[in-house]
Protein backbone atom coordinates (compact mmCIF):
# COMPACT_ATOMS: atom_id res chain seq x y z
CA UNK A 1 0.00 0.00 0.00
CA UNK A 2 1.21 3.41 -0.83
CA UNK A 3 2.17 6.22 2.10
CA UNK A 4 -1.04 8.19 0.30
CA UNK A 5 -3.19 5.59 0.91
CA UNK A 6 -2.13 5.00 4.38
CA UNK A 7 -2.38 8.72 5.75
CA UNK A 8 -5.77 8.90 3.74
CA UNK A 9 -7.08 5.81 5.49
CA UNK A 10 -5.73 7.05 8.65
CA UNK A 11 -7.26 10.90 8.27
CA UNK A 12 -10.62 8.74 7.73
CA UNK A 13 -10.41 6.85 10.78
CA UNK A 14 -9.59 10.14 12.67
CA UNK A 15 -12.52 11.95 11.51
CA UNK A 16 -14.50 9.09 12.49
CA UNK A 17 -13.32 9.01 16.02
CA UNK A 18 -13.85 13.00 16.31
CA UNK A 19 -17.26 12.52 15.31
CA UNK A 20 -17.93 9.68 17.19
CA UNK A 21 -16.76 11.72 20.42
CA UNK A 22 -18.60 14.52 19.61
CA UNK A 23 -21.26 12.46 19.31
CA UNK A 24 -21.19 10.88 22.44
CA UNK A 25 -19.77 13.74 25.03
CA UNK A 26 -21.60 14.89 27.73
CA UNK A 27 -23.05 18.44 26.50
CA UNK A 28 -23.17 21.64 28.96
CA UNK A 29 -26.47 22.14 30.43
CA UNK A 30 -28.00 25.14 29.38
CA UNK A 31 -28.66 27.47 32.57
CA UNK A 32 -32.24 27.27 33.13
CA UNK A 33 -34.80 29.72 32.92
CA UNK A 34 -37.58 30.62 35.18
CA UNK A 35 -40.32 30.57 32.47
CA UNK A 36 -42.47 31.33 34.87
CA UNK A 37 -40.97 34.09 36.68
CA UNK A 38 -42.51 37.73 35.93
CA UNK A 39 -39.92 40.50 35.23
CA UNK A 40 -40.45 42.62 38.39
CA UNK A 41 -38.79 46.16 36.47
CA UNK A 42 -40.85 48.88 36.10
CA UNK A 43 -40.60 50.64 32.28
CA UNK A 44 -42.09 53.37 30.82
CA UNK A 45 -45.58 52.52 30.18
CA UNK A 46 -46.14 50.84 33.12
CA UNK A 47 -45.61 54.22 35.30
CA UNK A 48 -47.89 55.87 32.30
CA UNK A 49 -50.45 53.30 32.56
CA UNK A 50 -50.57 53.04 36.45
CA UNK A 51 -50.51 57.23 36.89
CA UNK A 52 -54.06 57.08 34.08
CA UNK A 53 -55.25 54.81 36.53
CA UNK A 54 -54.77 56.80 39.55
CA UNK A 55 -56.06 59.92 37.96
CA UNK A 56 -58.84 58.56 36.40
CA UNK A 57 -59.67 57.20 39.37
CA UNK A 58 -59.06 60.33 41.69
CA UNK A 59 -61.98 61.93 39.60
CA UNK A 60 -63.99 59.57 40.88
CA UNK A 61 -62.87 59.34 44.43
CA UNK A 62 -63.76 62.80 44.65
CA UNK A 63 -67.36 62.51 42.79
CA UNK A 64 -67.48 60.17 45.78
CA UNK A 65 -66.69 61.92 48.13
CA UNK A 66 -69.12 64.55 47.14
CA UNK A 67 -71.89 62.48 47.10
CA UNK A 68 -71.13 60.84 50.54
CA UNK A 69 -70.79 64.95 51.83
CA UNK A 70 -74.06 65.60 50.96
CA UNK A 71 -75.84 63.35 53.62
CA UNK A 72 -75.39 60.07 51.85
CA UNK A 73 -73.33 58.90 54.75
CA UNK A 74 -75.26 59.72 56.59
CA UNK A 75 -78.62 57.62 55.51
CA UNK A 76 -76.48 54.66 55.16
CA UNK A 77 -76.08 54.59 58.64
CA UNK A 78 -79.58 54.70 59.41
CA UNK A 79 -80.02 51.75 58.42
CA UNK A 80 -77.44 50.17 60.90
CA UNK A 81 -74.51 51.87 62.65
CA UNK A 82 -71.59 51.15 60.91
CA UNK A 83 -73.06 50.01 58.03
CA UNK A 84 -71.63 52.88 56.08
CA UNK A 85 -68.75 50.45 55.80
CA UNK A 86 -70.81 49.51 52.33
CA UNK A 87 -69.77 52.49 50.67
CA UNK A 88 -66.06 52.53 50.83
CA UNK A 89 -65.04 50.26 48.49
CA UNK A 90 -65.70 53.05 45.86
CA UNK A 91 -62.58 54.47 47.36
CA UNK A 92 -60.82 51.05 46.98
CA UNK A 93 -60.00 49.81 43.59
CA UNK A 94 -57.47 52.37 42.06
CA UNK A 95 -54.62 50.14 43.97
CA UNK A 96 -56.13 46.34 42.59
CA UNK A 97 -56.85 47.83 39.43
CA UNK A 98 -53.71 49.01 38.38
CA UNK A 99 -51.76 45.59 39.80
CA UNK A 100 -53.55 43.55 37.69
CA UNK A 101 -52.73 45.43 34.68
CA UNK A 102 -49.39 46.60 35.01
CA UNK A 103 -48.25 43.39 37.79
CA UNK A 104 -45.24 45.05 39.20
CA UNK A 105 -44.21 45.55 42.74
CA UNK A 106 -45.37 48.75 43.94
CA UNK A 107 -48.39 49.42 41.54
CA UNK A 108 -51.37 48.86 44.15
CA UNK A 109 -49.54 51.40 45.92
CA UNK A 110 -48.55 54.00 43.50
CA UNK A 111 -52.07 54.28 42.08
CA UNK A 112 -54.37 54.48 45.06
CA UNK A 113 -51.67 57.35 46.49
CA UNK A 114 -52.39 59.18 43.57
CA UNK A 115 -55.40 59.28 43.21
CA UNK A 116 -56.17 60.36 46.86
CA UNK A 117 -53.66 63.39 46.43
CA UNK A 118 -55.03 64.36 43.27
CA UNK A 119 -58.78 63.84 45.12
CA UNK A 120 -57.53 65.56 48.02
CA UNK A 121 -55.86 68.66 45.25
CA UNK A 122 -59.19 68.55 43.83
CA UNK A 123 -60.70 69.08 47.44
CA UNK A 124 -62.91 66.98 50.12
CA UNK A 125 -63.99 67.42 53.17
CA UNK A 126 -61.34 65.56 54.71
CA UNK A 127 -57.58 67.51 55.37
CA UNK A 128 -54.71 66.71 52.90
CA UNK A 129 -52.83 64.68 55.27
CA UNK A 130 -55.68 62.58 56.50
CA UNK A 131 -56.47 61.42 52.56
CA UNK A 132 -52.88 60.95 52.02
CA UNK A 133 -52.83 58.20 55.23
CA UNK A 134 -55.55 56.52 54.29
CA UNK A 135 -54.89 56.55 50.68
CA UNK A 136 -51.14 54.91 51.25
CA UNK A 137 -53.02 52.47 54.28
CA UNK A 138 -55.32 51.50 51.64
CA UNK A 139 -52.69 50.93 48.20
CA UNK A 140 -50.41 49.16 50.61
CA UNK A 141 -52.65 46.34 52.21
CA UNK A 142 -54.37 46.16 48.68
CA UNK A 143 -50.50 45.50 47.70
CA UNK A 144 -49.99 42.86 50.28
CA UNK A 145 -52.66 40.12 48.71
CA UNK A 146 -49.95 40.27 45.29
CA UNK A 147 -46.73 39.84 47.74
CA UNK A 148 -48.12 37.05 49.19
CA UNK A 149 -47.92 34.92 45.79
CA UNK A 150 -44.54 37.16 44.74
CA UNK A 151 -46.87 38.82 42.00
CA UNK A 152 -47.14 35.54 40.29
CA UNK A 153 -50.95 34.68 41.10
CA UNK A 154 -53.45 36.77 38.94
CA UNK A 155 -57.32 35.27 39.39
CA UNK A 156 -60.12 36.57 40.95
CA UNK A 157 -59.76 35.04 44.36
CA UNK A 158 -56.75 37.27 44.38
CA UNK A 159 -58.00 40.35 43.60
CA UNK A 160 -61.15 39.67 45.92
CA UNK A 161 -58.47 39.15 49.09
CA UNK A 162 -56.73 42.40 47.43
CA UNK A 163 -59.93 44.35 47.90
CA UNK A 164 -60.47 42.59 51.44
CA UNK A 165 -57.51 44.32 52.48
CA UNK A 166 -58.11 47.39 51.25
CA UNK A 167 -61.24 47.27 53.39
CA UNK A 168 -59.59 46.50 56.63
CA UNK A 169 -57.25 49.25 56.15
CA UNK A 170 -60.07 51.45 55.91
CA UNK A 171 -61.36 50.37 59.22
CA UNK A 172 -57.93 50.63 60.85
CA UNK A 173 -57.52 54.16 59.33
CA UNK A 174 -60.81 55.10 60.77
CA UNK A 175 -60.40 53.82 64.01
CA UNK A 176 -56.42 54.62 64.58
CA UNK A 177 -55.74 57.40 62.55
CA UNK A 178 -58.94 59.43 62.72
CA UNK A 179 -59.76 58.87 66.57
CA UNK A 180 -63.30 57.93 66.20
CA UNK A 181 -65.20 56.60 69.16
CA UNK A 182 -66.75 53.80 67.55
CA UNK A 183 -68.83 51.40 69.98
CA UNK A 184 -67.90 47.64 69.87
CA UNK A 185 -71.01 46.78 67.67
CA UNK A 186 -70.67 49.93 65.16
CA UNK A 187 -66.70 48.54 64.51
CA UNK A 188 -67.45 45.10 63.83
CA UNK A 189 -70.53 45.65 61.20
CA UNK A 190 -68.25 48.60 59.93
CA UNK A 191 -65.17 45.92 59.12
CA UNK A 192 -67.62 43.64 58.08
CA UNK A 193 -69.51 45.75 55.50
CA UNK A 194 -65.93 47.45 54.54
CA UNK A 195 -64.30 44.22 53.49
CA UNK A 196 -67.22 43.09 51.67
CA UNK A 197 -67.42 46.14 49.62
CA UNK A 198 -63.77 46.05 49.10
CA UNK A 199 -64.31 42.63 47.79
CA UNK A 200 -67.05 43.56 45.78
CA UNK A 201 -65.67 46.87 44.36
CA UNK A 202 -62.53 46.73 44.68
CA UNK A 203 -62.13 42.94 44.10
CA UNK A 204 -64.83 41.22 41.52
CA UNK A 205 -65.62 44.64 39.49
CA UNK A 206 -62.19 45.35 39.14
CA UNK A 207 -61.12 41.97 37.43
CA UNK A 208 -64.20 41.74 34.95
CA UNK A 209 -63.28 45.86 34.42
CA UNK A 210 -59.86 44.98 33.83
CA UNK A 211 -61.27 41.66 31.23
CA UNK A 212 -63.53 44.12 29.38
CA UNK A 213 -60.20 46.51 28.76
CA UNK A 214 -58.07 43.42 27.84
CA UNK A 215 -60.72 42.63 25.23
CA UNK A 216 -60.41 45.77 23.61
CA UNK A 217 -56.65 45.03 22.55
CA UNK A 218 -55.41 48.51 24.93
CA UNK A 219 -53.48 46.05 27.32
CA UNK A 220 -51.63 44.40 24.44
CA UNK A 221 -47.94 45.95 25.61
CA UNK A 222 -48.93 44.72 29.06
CA UNK A 223 -48.61 40.47 29.90
CA UNK A 224 -52.39 40.59 31.72
CA UNK A 225 -53.52 42.57 28.47
CA UNK A 226 -52.41 39.13 25.94
CA UNK A 227 -53.49 36.59 28.76
CA UNK A 228 -57.34 37.92 28.59
CA UNK A 229 -57.18 38.21 25.38
CA UNK A 230 -55.99 34.58 24.73
CA UNK A 231 -58.59 33.41 27.15
CA UNK A 232 -61.46 35.66 25.27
Amino acid sequence: MSNNSSNASNTSIATATSTGNSATAPQPEATPVAAGRPSLRWRVVDIAVASVIGVASALIFWLVSLIYSLGVGDLIGLVMPGFQGIYNGLWLFAGPLAAVIVRKPGAATYAELLGGVIESLMGNQWTGMDTFSTSLMQGAFAELAFLIVLYRVWNVPITMLSGAFAGVAVWLHDIFMRGQAFTGQYITIYLVTSVISGIVFAGIVVWYLYRAIARTGALDKFASGREARAAA
